[in-house]
C-alpha cells in the first residue's frame, strides 16, 4: 500500500503544475494574518505512518514552496505545552530564550537604520524517549536509534527545537557593540565598524508567536578608539556591528550596514548551497532533520571567489524554513560560506498559501529598503515561487536585478522529476540569466558589468511549462503541456509501471 501511495505521488502534483498562481501586487506586501491551523502535532499514541503520509501527501505544496512539507503545520504556544502534557508552571522557571537573526542596515537622511528580527521562546523539559518517539514522526522507514549517534544528537535537537513555547507580549532590548572578528574576505570586503556602541529597546512587543521585526535608529557612538560609524553616503564598505539580546546568551548576531548603492546576492539555501533534495522524501528528511548538512558540490569556492572579486559585495541568505529550524542553517553558512544577513518564515507565515507569499514578501523588502543597489538571485527550480518571483523581480524593479543563477536540478538530479515553469523568463536578455547544472558554470563571469551567462553552457529554455513526463514542453517550439487529463493518463501510467 505503501508502494501504491509513493507511486501515485505524481498524480497530486498536478494542479501544482498546471495551475496559474495568482497574481501579487508588489508595491503592496501585506503580512497575511495568522492561519487557523489545524492540530498537525502528533500524540505519542498516533498512528505514526499514517501522519507520516498524510504529510508527503501534501507533495505539490512541499515542491511548489521550495521546502519540504514536515516543515509545515508546527505546533506553537500552547499547543506544544498540551502536546507534550506540561504545565504553565513547569515552563515559568525555564530561561527565556532569542532567535535572533543576522540583520541588514541602510542608510537614510536620518542615518543608519537597521532591522532585527527574530523570535522570544523557552525550551520545555522533554524526555529523550518522548523526543525519540517525535523524532520518529519525521523519519521514513528509519528509527532514530539506528542511526549512527551523530545523527541520533542531531535529529534530537532539531526535534526539540521544533517544540518549543514562543512568547508574546515581550521587550526586547539588543545591545549593540562594534567588536566583530571579521575574517578577511569573508563578506565583500566587511569591516568592523568603529563606533556605534548602544542599547535599543525595540518599539513594539513581540507578536502572539513570540516574533519581532522592526527597523530601529542607530546613534552614531563614538568608539573605543574614538572613532564613529562612516555615513552610508560615504563609503562603500559594509560596516559591522555585533548585538546581543539583552537577559540571554542565546540571542547574539551580527549587523551589516550596507550602502545604498553595490551588490547583494540573495541566495537560496536548499539544493543550491546545501545537499537537500527535497524532492526525494526519505532523503530529505535525513538531510534535514539528522545528518550533517553537506555543501553542495564546490559552491563554497564559488562564493569565496564572488567575495573576493566583487567589490563590498553584501551576502544576503533568505530560506523559507521555518525560525524554529533555521539555528542549523546559519551555522552552516558561516561555517560554510561568506558571512551576511539572514531572512527565515516567521511564524505568522505557517500555512501553505502563507508560504508561497513570504519569499516575495522579504525580497520585495530588501528590494525596498535598497532602490539603488543592483541584487544578484540565486537558487534551483524545485521552487515554483523563485520560478515566478525572480523574473518578476527583474520586471517590477528596472535596473536593480543585474543576475538570475537557477540551479537545474533536473538536468543532474535524476531524482528530482517535478516540473518548472520557464515562462517569466521570456522578454528578460540571456545575458541577465542562466540555468545552469554544477557550480564551475558559473566561472568566468563578470557579474558586475552585467555579462551573467556563459554561452557554453547549454539552456534549453523553452518558456513553458518544462521537466514533465517523455520531455513533453522541453524543446524549444514544442507545443504547451498537454491538458490536466492528459498528464494525468501518462503520470498514471508511470505509476503504475512503477509498481509492477
Amino acid at each position: 500500500m505503501a508502494l501504491f501511495r509513493a507511486a501515485l505521488l505524481p498524480l497530486a502534483l498536478l494542479p501544482a503544475v498546471l495551475a496559474a498562481p495568482a497574481p501579487v501586487d508588489p508595491a503592496h506586501p501585506m503580512i497575511t494574518p495568522p492561519p487557523t491551523r489545524v492540530k498537525r502535532e502528533p500524540s505519542l499514541t498516533d498512528d505514526i505512518d499514517s501522519y507520516v503520509h498524510s504529510i508527503l501527501g501534501d507533495a505539490s505544496s512541499w515542491v511548489a514552496s521550495g521546502i519540504p512539507a514536515f516543515f509545515q503545520g508546527f505546533p506553537t504556544g500552547t499547543a506544544v505545552l498540551s502536546s507534550l502534557g506540561i504545565s504553565d508552571g513547569d515552563l515559568d522557571a525555564k530561561p527565556t530564550q532569542i532567535l535572533n537573526l543576522p540583520a541588514y542596515g541602510n542608510w537614510t537622511d536620518e542615518g543608519w537604520n537597521v532591522r532585527i528580527h527574530g523570535n522570544v521562546f523557552k525550551q520545555p523539559n522533554i524526555s529523550q524517549s518522548k523526543v525519540d518517539d517525535l523524532a520518529n514522526v519525521f523519519l521514513i522507514d528509519v528509527d532514530i536509534k539506528d542511526l549512527p549517534a551523530d545523527q541520533q544528537a542531531q535529529a534530537r535537537n532539531v526535534t526539540e527545537s521544533i517544540f518549543v513555547v514562543q512568547q508574546d507580549d515581550q521587550n526586547v532590548t539588543m545591545n549593540f557593540v562594534n567588536d566583530v572578528s571579521v575574517r578577511p574576505g569573508a563578506s565583500g570586503g566587511a569591516v568592523n565598524a568603529r563606533g556605534g556602541a548602544q542599547s535599543i529597546n525595540l518599539p513594539y512587543l513581540t507578536t502572539a508567536e513570540g516574533d519581532f521585526d522592526a527597523f530601529v535608529k542607530l546613534r552614531n557612538t563614538t568608539g573605543s578608539t574614538g572613532g564613529h560609524m562612516l555615513p552610508g553616503n560615504a563609503t562603500s564598505s559594509i560596516q559591522t556591528l555585533n548585538m546581543y539580546a539583552n537577559g540571554t546568551l542565546t540571542g547574539n548576531a551580527t549587523a551589516y550596514l550596507v550602502p545604498p548603492t553595490g551588490f547583494t546576492i540573495i541566495s537560496d539555501i536548499d539544493d543550491i548551497l546545501r545537499v537537500t533534495k527535497i524532492y526525494e522524501p526519505k532523503e530529505g528528511l535525513l538531510n534535514s532533520f539528522a545528518r550533517p548538512f553537506t555543501q553542495w558540490e564546490n559552491m563554497p569556492q564559488i562564493y569565496a571567489n564572488w567575495s573576493a572579486s566583487i567589490p563590498d559585495f553584501h551576502f544576503h541568505y533568505l530560506t523559507t524554513t521555518p525560525e524554529q529550524v533555521t539555528r542549523n542553517y546559519m551555522e552552516f553558512i558561516y561555517k560554510t560560506y561568506p558571512l551576511g544577513s539572514f531572512d527565515t518564515r516567521p511564524l505568522n507565515f505557517s500555512d501553505v498559501s502563507a508560504t508561497l507569499s513570504i519569499r516575495r514578501f522579504l525580497l520585495d523588502k530588501i528590494f525596498q529598503t535598497f532602490p539603488q543597489r543592483k541584487f544578484v538571485l540565486v537558487a534551483d527550480t524545485t521552487n515554483s515561487d523563485v520560478m515566478k518571483a525572480y523574473p518578476a523581480l527583474y520586471k517590477d524593479y528596472p535596473g536593480q536585478v543585474q543576475c538570475i543563477f537557477l540551479r537545474n536540478t533536473s538536468a543532474t538530479d535524476s531524482g528530482n522529476k517535478f516540473p518548472y515553469n520557464t515562462e517569466g523568463f521570456k522578454d528578460i536578455p540571456q545575458n541577465n540569466y542562466m540555468f545552469f547544472r554544477v557550480p564551475d558554470d558559473l566561472t568566468n563571469l563578470d557579474i558586475v558589468n552585467g555579462q551573467c551567462y556563459n554561452a557554453t553552457i547549454p539552456q534549453n529554455v523553452t518558456f513553458k511549462t518544462q521537466g514533465l513526463p517523455f520531455g513533453l514542453g522541453n524543446a524549444a517550439g514544442s507545443l504547451a503541456p498537454p491538458s490536466t487529463w492528459a498528464v494525468a493518463v501518462v503520470m498514471f501510467g508511470m505509476s503504475l509501471a512503477a509498481l509492477l
